[in-house]
């Protein structure tokens, strides 16, 4: 019977191409369990047939112990929804490396796609959704027996059903390792190569003679032919009074000795200004937010190298003048700082063109104040005579019959048709029906122009009663519904 390495080394390499990683077009079937995917996991580890190096002239040369790592707190999850940032905190990787073995585990047909995750700039990035799989070499090496329960469902929905004698023995080796959790490896301190040197020396039969005095040493790491014990300066009796002695090692700072974290910098270094600078400018520029805070440290690297401060550059920004329209924000910025730094070269004249800015700044401010008190006042104000020639006559004309008619109702006679309003606001128009429907014309296209000043000017001169008599109730609403439209703050009504 040939071994199991044989076998291996007949089988062929292991690989899922990217257009085959996703569940839908995956050749495996999904793991029950993170258990028995764990012993899948294994086998592919130390079977050998997947070699990233193969496919790829980058990453990990291997799929050893990290990517077990990873794949054992993917294990865990349900559902299988890892974030990037998430790996990178439980596993202690870096994002990069992170991505490389998800890369792997999805190659050698382990994982595969569901939702596949999505990164917009400025917003938060959605996490990719897996399928815990077994590859299908893993049941022909093994020589697992698998069943499809439900025709119509998936292949990749079908469950083991038995294990040929060959494989039993195997698959024990791998409960036993997917039973176990694989830690990271314990980093080499320096502290610890001496007392490996020393072990080492032992073992080879390197054995040096030490006197009495070296052997009796305080704080001694490893036996040595020459001993500095012997110098060592041992402090009078009447110093140690107090029952203290200073110590040979070197005292550690308050901040550390307290366990807190060492202080920061006062100062930056000229790669810090860059990018405090580009990080300010992301924030304070309206058309920069969004864009690369290092592509931005780069393209204002020469006023950042020549002490400019974000308060300076929007100023030299404000000299420059404001674009309409602004494609690439980082490459407008360079456009716009080139030559900055030489034209003001000193801090005078940069502290004068901030003063011109905040000048101009407060200048708008105030004009924007009087814009919006003289559109209150219009608002608020007298009524004022229409342009047009032929309203204007017609709008006299209502007046006339309106005091004519307040004059007749002085009249005793007259004192009974108070009590019907309708009456008299319709008495004292004289017009035919005609004339009313080319008022009305009129109306109606001056609102279909956003104009509201026909049915305005006559409520304000005859009151709402006989601007419904002449133009009808529709009319009227419509003209009082974009009359406070137009004087609302949150909303912004233009013409054209």
């Amino acid at each position: 019977m040939a071994s199991d390495s044989d076998e291996m080394r007949t089988m062929p390499a292991l690989y899922v191409p990217e257009a085959s990683q996703w569940l839908s077009t995956s050749v495996g079937r999904i793991a029950g369990d993170g258990y028995s995917w764990m012993q899948a996991v294994h086998w592919v580890a130390g079977s050998g047939l997947y070699k990233p190096r193969r496919h790829r002239s980058h990453g990990p040369r291997a799929f050893g112990p990290t990517t077990v790592r990873v794949a054992q707190e993917l294990a865990q999850l349900f559902p299988c929804r890892p974030g990037i940032e998430y790996l990178v905190r439980r596993t202690s990787l870096s994002e990069r490396s992170v991505e490389y073995h998800l890369g792997m585990l999805r190659e050698a047909g382990l994982l595969a796609w569901i939702v596949k995750g999505t990164r917009v700039s400025g917003g938060p990035a959605q996490a990719s959704e897996f399928a815990r799989m077994i590859p299908l070499e893993f049941d022909v090496a093994l020589g697992i027996r698998t069943v499809q329960r439900d025709e119509d469902a998936p292949a990749y929905t079908r469950a083991a059903s038995g294990i040929a004698e060959a494989g039993r023995e195997l698959m024990a080796k791998l409960a036993k390792k997917a039973s176990r959790k694989v830690r990271k490896p314990r980093s080499k301190t320096p502290s610890k190569a001496p007392a490996r040197g020393a072990r080492k020396d032992a073992e080879q039969g390197v054995v040096t003679a030490v006197s009495d005095e070296a052997r009796c040493t305080p704080m001694q790491v490893r036996t040595s032919a020459s001993s500095t014990a012997g110098t060592t300066y041992l402090p009078p009796e009447n110093k140690l009074a107090s029952g203290a002695s200073k110590s040979p090692t070197p005292k550690k700072g308050k901040a550390k000795a307290a366990g807190g974290r060492k202080p920061k910098r006062k100062s930056l270094n000229k790669i810090g200004r860059r990018f405090q600078l580009a990080g300010e400018l992301t924030h304070r520029v309206e058309w920069l937010r969004g864009c690369s805070v290092p592509r931005i440290a780069w393209v204002a690297r020469s006023v950042a190298d020549a002490g400019w401060t974000v308060t300076e550059v929007l100023a030299w920004l404000h000299m420059r003048g404001q674009a309409e329209r602004v494609r690439r924000g980082s490459g407008l910025l360079a456009v716009l700082l080139n030559g900055a730094e030489m034209v003001l070269d000193s801090p005078a004249k940069r502290t004068t063109a901030v003063d011109q800015w905040h000048a101009a700044q407060e200048a708008r401010r105030r004009h924007r104040i009087e814009q919006v008190r003289a559109e209150r006042e219009r608002q608020d104000g007298a009524w004022e005579s229409p342009a047009d020639a032929a309203l204007k006559q017609e709008i006299e004309t209502a007046f006339a019959h309106a005091n004519q008619a307040a004059r007749s109702n002085r009249h005793p006679q007259v004192a009974d048709d108070l009590d019907q309003p309708a009456q008299v606001s319709a008495d004292p128009f004289e017009i035919s029906d005609a004339e009313r429907t080319e008022l009305r014309a009129q109306a109606r296209a001056q609102l279909r122009d956003g104009s509201t000043d026909l049915i305005e000017d006559t409520i304000h001169a005859l009151g709402a009663a006989a601007a419904q008599y002449l133009f009808g109730d529709d009319l009227v609403r419509r003209a009082e519904q974009l009359a406070s439209f137009a004087r609302s703050s949150l909303t912004t009504y233009k013409t054209q």
